[in-house]
């Protein structure tokens, strides 16, 4: 298995192209949108060289990866070969099923079909295909080509051999790759959404401040960074949908979203991406600037 399509140019699925190129697979990023595209290729060529600066990979090794992606703006076009097809668009379950509908009758017959989702069910999105014993899940990490897990899900029709399949692939990337049950959030989310979800709601209620908040998180927890600032990086609109998604699929009021939450995405204050969260990134990237409006 030599040939992988990726559907999506954004964060995720120019990390998985990136992290798949690497190791000599060849890959067809695809996403309906050109700029988006020529963005990612710019995004993967500035990661690289920041490896090359560190001396993890060589110039050649950069040349090589970058040599190994192909862009496609249409989906029929950019599976034509791939044995592995792994969706990376927005986390909207519409959007996923609608791809799949049309991976299912565009890809060969034996081409396995992975969703790099968060949190919406393998097992829903397999429905939509011919082909329910060879869809799984593939959630990677952010960011993709550092991070050295990978959560496998298996549907309720996965078959054995996909799975054993897909934890080789993973093992050939240099990941660690677990494998979990179709149930809404898996594992990664179930455990890490409620904590950002109570540090916001902590906030909410004025028990403490963004930057103190985070300081216990980080110095009390020896966790690497604050939750605030995770799911600033994560992104405020990312962290209600999965928590929306829990929500709906338990119906149990912890997985409910802080109002705090909701407001901050319905003003479009959405963490590193948008500019300002909980903190201000307008002139750094790094959480170093608490959001205007949480300064006492």
């Amino acid at each position: 298995m030599k040939n992988v399509a990726v559907i999506g140019a954004g964060t995720m699925g120019n990390g998985i192209a990136h992290t798949f190129a690497q190791y000599g697979f060849k890959v067809q990023l695809i996403d309906i949108s050109e700029p988006a595209l020529k963005k990612a290729l710019e995004t993967i060529s500035k990661n690289l060289d920041r490896m090359v600066t560190k001396e993890t990979i060589s110039e050649e090794k950069k040349t090589e990866t970058l040599s190994n992606i192909t862009t496609f703006t249409n989906i029929k076009e950019g599976v034509e070969y791939a044995s592995l097809v792994i969706e990376a668009a927005t986390e909207n379950v519409d959007l996923k099923l609608s791809i799949f509908k049309q991976l299912d009758g565009a890809c060969p017959d034996d081409t396995i079909l992975a969703t790099n989702t968060s949190s919406i069910s393998i097992t829903q999105i397999a429905s939509v295909t011919t082909r329910p014993h060879m869809v799984i899940g593939m959630h990677f990490m952010n960011p993709v080509p550092l991070m050295p897990l990978v959560e496998i899900i298996k549907g309720y029709n996965t078959s054995e051999e996909v799975i054993k399949t897909i934890m080789t692939i993973s093992k050939q990337l240099g990941k660690t790759a677990i494998e979990v049950n179709d149930f809404p959030g898996f594992v990664a989310n179930r455990i890490l959404m409620p904590m950002i979800n109570e540090s916001i709601e902590t906030l909410y209620n004025g028990v403490a401040g963004v930057h103190e908040i985070d300081t216990v998180m980080k110095l009390g927890m020896a966790h690497p960074m604050g939750s605030l600032q995770l799911a600033d990086f994560i992104g405020l609109d990312i962290c209600l949908s999965i928590l929306n998604v829990m929500y709906d699929g338990f119906k149990n009021p912890k997985y409910a979203p802080c109002p705090l939450l909701v407001n901050m995405v319905n003003a479009g204050k959405l963490g590193v991406k948008s500019g300002e969260g909980f903190y201000d990134y307008s002139e750094s990237k790094k959480a170093e600037k608490v959001s205007k409006q949480f300064l006492k």
